[in-house]
């Protein structure tokens, strides 16, 4: 009799997650965990934030300790890729020729950075240019951040500005430059995206929205980029340059093995994808959310961690849909900002709390009904503002939102 195994593609949180909630929930077969990375599963959220600034040990940034995945029997294929997926054998192809069978395989193949359309041709890619997605990634750009070094940082969303908060303390010149009207446009509403675009112009931050870059700059050797040109004409020159301009889904087996694909892997409630075998996980993953009417792809520790387990469950016979209202956190200097659903679409926003105080809500609500909500340094609150999200109720409770004296759980 064959014995059931389960091959997971990724190891990263979405991973880690799934080939451990698979042996809590019972799963009796052989658990296959292969990653292109050497270390065991990671946590990715330090590496913009405290990683850059603080000595922290690579260790100390497991998500677990490696005897728990010795003691789930995991098996661990590190350092190699998967350079197929065969459906109809069920067999999986890594890099080195090896194939692997499999009774059901989960995708948690995760995102890339974007990359800059840099002038063609180059030789290699610049040496001072920097991408932000792994601990490799972060080990290379912390040893590159010394003071007096100007960065200029290309995008105004979260990893940028989480990078920009961090070189600041380290004594770098920074400017960030943006090519929406504003920061954090795609996420938050103006409200927020000014206090961000005041916070880090208090602490020197050169901050430039509705920003174009013409052209790239580049030393006499070619070897490094000096610095952009932006379509106003304005010139910005660089020691170091981060580019923070979103990142992609990483589908590429999904297509090759003729899966459903829409900016990300399709799949239902249970992370199952077009093939019934098959799930997809975290980054890589598009699921549909009855809550927001919508296709959705995650890019957060709280989807991974929650749609790995959803496929444990489902494998393990279980199945227990996943319908979460998604939420995240991003930290800039002292300032904490929790995030709980997803604002786009909104028709009015209540503001608790005041910005110049750092120190408030922002709720938004669409056709009269609560969506989503920004917390600023409002961390005691955090807990009371997602059950109310997760409540969705009318725009009724408008106004007892915005007085700071209101009792946050009678409103539940």
């Amino acid at each position: 009799m064959t014995t059931a195994t389960t091959v997971i593609i990724g190891g990263g949180h979405a991973g880690g997650e799934a080939a451990l909630a698979l042996r809590q929930g019972g799963y009796s077969g052989r658990i296959l965990l292969i990653s292109d990375e050497l270390s065991l599963p990671y946590q990715r959220p330090p590496l913009s934030k405290a990683f850059l600034t603080t000595e922290i040990e690579p260790e100390k940034l497991l998500i677990r300790a490696p005897a728990n995945f010795t003691k789930a029997e995991v098996e661990l294929v590190l350092g190699h890729r998967v350079s197929r997926i065969d459906r109809s054998a069920r067999t999986v192809h890594l890099d080195d020729g090896t194939e692997i069978h499999w009774s059901h395989l989960i995708l948690a193949t995760g995102s890339r950075a974007r990359r800059l359309a840099l002038p063609d041709p180059l030789a290699a890619e610049p040496a001072n240019l920097f991408y932000l997605r792994s601990l490799a990634d972060a080990q290379r750009l912390k040893a590159s951040l010394e003071p007096g070094r100007r960065l200029l940082i290309i995008g105004g969303g979260f990893i940028g500005l989480e990078v920009a908060s961090a070189a600041i303390s380290l004594g770098l010149s920074v400017s960030v430059v943006e090519a929406q009207d504003r920061l954090l446009a795609r996420v938050t509403a103006p409200e927020v995206s000014a206090f961000y675009a005041t916070l880090h112009r208090s602490r020197g931050v050169r901050i430039l929205t509705g920003a174009h870059i013409e052209r790239f700059e580049l030393s006499d050797d070619g070897a490094r980029l000096s610095g952009v040109t932006l379509t106003d004409g304005q010139h910005l020159e660089a020691d170091l340059v981060l580019a923070g301009i979103g990142a992609v889904a990483q589908t590429e087996l999904a297509e090759q093995a003729g899966l459903e694909l829409d900016n990300g892997i399709l799949v239902n409630e249970f992370c199952q994808s077009s093939d019934p075998d098959i799930y997809a996980i975290g980054d890589c993953s598009r699921h549909y959310s009855r809550i927001y009417d919508r296709r959705l792809r995650l890019e957060s520790v709280p989807n991974a961690v929650d749609q790995a387990r959803t496929a444990a469950h489902s494998i393990n016979g279980v199945a227990k849909p996943y319908e979460p209202v998604p939420w995240f956190w991003s930290d800039q200097y002292e300032i904490k900002l929790q995030m709980v659903g997803l604002s786009e679409g909104y028709d009015e926003i209540v503001m608790r709390g005041d910005p110049q105080q750092n120190s408030f809500v922002a709720f938004y609500f669409a056709a009269g009904r609560l969506i989503a909500a920004d917390c600023v340094n409002r961390s005691s609150e955090f807990a009371l503002v997602k059950r109310l999200v997760q409540a969705r109720p009318s725009d009724e409770v408008a106004s007892a939102l915005a007085d700071p004296a209101s009792n946050l759980k009678d409103l539940l």
